[in-house]
């Protein structure tokens, strides 16, 4: 289907772009290197399975879960300028 303002397929290719922006986000973001045995905010210990499971972790999990909290906010701006996007 067809569309004044954008061309077949352009809302999967924004689809797709913010999935692979999102992606590589995560990736710049996920530690790397030697867990540590405590969480540099806080200091409190890191339960050895979870020094084990997530390789190069730096934080306890209610540390994370704050820096998740706060840093999972999303604006609402579109970079890529879709017509059809700007709409909603």
């Amino acid at each position: 289907m067809a569309g004044g303002w954008y061309k077949d397929g352009a809302v999967q290719d924004q689809i797709d772009a913010d999935v692979a922006d999102a992606v590589a986000q995560l990736k710049q973001r996920q530690a790397s290197g030697p867990s540590l045995s405590h969480c540099e905010e806080c200091d409190a210990p890191i339960p050895k399975a979870r020094q084990e499971v997530i390789q190069g972790v730096r934080l306890c999990v209610v540390c994370q879960e704050e820096l998740d909290q706060t840093s999972n906010t999303r604006s609402g701006f579109n970079r890529r300028g879709s017509k059809d996007s700007q709409l909603r």
